[in-house]
């Protein structure tokens, strides 16, 4: 496919990298295959995490399609540049477009990017993660790629203000061994075993970040920080959707 815009956000992206003086440690980016499909699975901390989990695939030369919510492609910011480097738009309600979608690509030979944790995770933990990127890879004969981010959060994540400029940041991109899945394969059992890897990574990614001060916002509660909790993060969760549903409903108030 025609490729006219994701070079040219990635030069943007790389030029942002370097003003800001992202402290980047990338590690096992060799596990990306560099030819081929594949699904790359991450945890999601942040809204920017699709900048920063396709740049676990940059040094293989490969280009991540990312499946997003339908309103990242609606905006009429963000709509154009998705579209343009051809992500692949998510309608939660009917998602069985979306799906038939991400087949294509990874029998074309593409990387598929997927979040299975559906939303960010207010503990920074990884939550419990949908079946989806297992049967992809069992569909299509591709590898799942793990991957783990550490850091994105502190620039722009749910519930607390957009930090963008901020300079210096360590960003930690860990990149694990290739789990494949075949087909007849039992699906849970692997999706257990993607969040166990995922997690693995996620916990070493914080563990061996430069910065670990006490008490800040932005460290889970198991290492110190005052981070929700997974329970506390599943209540605000559900109070979120609860509202969202209130609003949305017909006969609600404007």
């Amino acid at each position: 496919m025609a490729e006219i815009v994701y070079p040219p956000v990635i030069a943007a992206a790389r030029t942002f990298f370097r003003a800001l003086d992202i402290r980047f440690h990338l590690e096992g980016t060799e596990n990306v295959p560099r030819s081929g499909g594949a699904v790359l699975v991450s945890n999601h901390i942040s809204y920017l995490d699709f900048i920063f989990a396709g740049w676990a695939a940059h040094p293989s030369r490969r280009l991540v399609r990312f499946m997003a919510k339908q309103a990242v492609f609606e905006h009429p910011v963000s709509g154009p540049l998705m579209r343009g480097m051809h992500h692949i738009p998510v309608d939660r309600e009917a998602g069985a477009g979306s799906y038939a979608t991400a087949l294509r690509m990874l029998k074309a030979g593409e990387v598929v990017g997927v979040f299975a944790e559906a939303t960010i995770s207010r503990s920074f933990t990884v939550k419990e993660i949908k079946n989806g990127a297992i049967r992809m890879a069992q569909a299509t004969n591709v590898p799942v790629i793990p991957v783990a981010l550490w850091g994105s959060q502190r620039f722009w994540t749910k519930g607390r203000p957009r930090k963008l400029l901020q300079r210096h940041i360590p960003l930690t991109v860990l990149v694990g061994e290739p789990m494949h899945p075949k087909r007849g394969e039992d699906v849970n059992k692997h999706t257990t075993v993607l969040h166990e890897r995922i997690s693995e990574l996620v916990d070493r990614a914080q563990r061996t970040y430069p910065e670990i001060p006490p008490g800040v916002w932005w460290q889970p509660a198991h290492l110190g920080g005052t981070a929700p909790t997974p329970e506390e993060a599943a209540a605000l969760d559900a109070a979120e959707a609860a509202a969202r549903s209130t609003k949305d409903r017909p006969d609600s108030p404007s």
